[in-house]
């Protein structure tokens, strides 16, 4: 198995993890058994983040992924049973009208369900394809005969509970990967496939070296903490964006040099483009409209780092998304290099 062969293999397992913002717990128990597994010391952060140094002297650099999704919370029970939700994290309601989910009760309970638009049949509301979609007009149908409020709370249903999307998770004989939160499962995997290389012997570290990996990045504060105070540069490892008139596709790395945040560091960027055109790497270096990452909440937090973004292009953000497997080894391409170089 080549390391882009496991970073895959790492992707698929974390995309079937459920993981939104604030229930992140599988997930990153998770990365700390494979990290152990491997022979490392991964610790815990108090808001749940996993830091794992793997080595190296100088310099100190963090690489930082995140694992927390997208996803909602129950936000009320309505008087037919079923469940109003709020929104964890940014997209559109129609991103996820009807899509199956999971409702994780306080109790330890797991409830399916579907989102629907109110009256979503075709045949009797006129309007089911041309009706706003927002919170007041899409809802989840409990997969239990619940026929009132009453019902749905004798099943230990209530509000501030988590739901979780149904990721669909798939890899094609072609070497597509799609699921629901390749963003920023994809990356996760890549890392772990660095951190594997490193403790195989196969990748020699430049520079002291550590993985972070986020669970509050979707709602702003992911690396706004709990990473070492001697860290000098954090490089955000997450999703390229797809689409308009950019030159990232599902087969690039993709570099940002700038994003809503604002640009990226200048030499951080240069050294990145400069080793993905020396190695040949198929890569793009985009402006991402409408995008934070994890190291813009680390300077948000004020700590005084260089810092770069870089990840593999993923088609339909927010969305069902898409990647192959030559973006992932893209990546892993250069961020190899990169810490191989010193840089």
């Amino acid at each position: 198995m080549t390391y882009s062969d496991y970073a895959i293999q790492q992707i698929l397992a974390l995309c079937k993890t459920p993981s939104p913002s604030g229930f992140t717990k599988l997930a990153t128990k998770y990365l700390v058994d494979e990290l152990i597994s491997m022979g490392f010391e991964p610790t815990m952060s108090r808001k749940g983040s996993v830091l794992c140094t793997l080595g190296g002297e100088g310099r100190p650099l963090v690489l930082a992924a995140h694992v927390d999704t997208l996803g909602a919370m129950v936000r009320a029970i309505k008087g037919n049973g079923r469940l109003r939700f709020t929104k964890i994290g940014g997209y559109p309601e129609n991103n996820i009208e009807n899509e199956n989910v999971v409702i994780h009760t306080r109790d330890g309970k797991t409830y399916t369900g579907t989102v629907y638009i109110n009256g979503p049949a075709a045949h009797v509301y006129s309007d089911s394809g041309s009706a706003k979609r927002d919170d007041s007009s899409v809802e989840i149908v409990l997969d239990e005969i619940v026929k009132c409020k009453a019902d749905t709370e004798k099943l230990g249903v209530s509000p501030g509970d988590f739901i979780s999307l149904d990721p669909r998770t798939i890899l094609t004989d072609s070497g597509f990967i799609k699921s629901r939160h390749l963003d920023d499962k994809a990356s996760a995997g890549v890392l772990l496939a660095l951190a594997k290389e490193v403790k195989e012997g196969s990748l020699t570290l430049a520079r002291k070296t550590s993985i972070l990996f986020t669970t509050y990045e979707e709602v702003g504060h992911g690396a706004a903490s709990g990473f070492p105070e001697d860290t000098e540069e954090m490089i955000s490892v997450d999703m390229g964006a797809v689409g308009d008139d950019l030159g990232t596709d599902e087969y690039k790395v993709s570099i940002c040099a700038k994003d809503s945040g604002g640009p990226y560091d200048y030499d951080v960027t240069d050294s990145l483009v400069k080793l993905a055109k020396k190695l040949e790497l198929q890569y793009a270096v985009d402006i991402y409209p409408f995008y934070g990452s994890d190291v813009e909440g680390a300077l948000r937090a004020g700590h005084d780092i260089r810092h770069g973004l870089i990840g593999p292009g993923v088609f339909a953000s927010h969305g069902y998304e898409r990647t192959h497997s030559q973006a992932i080894e893209n990546t892993l391409k250069l961020l190899e290099a990169y810490l191989q170089e010193g840089n």
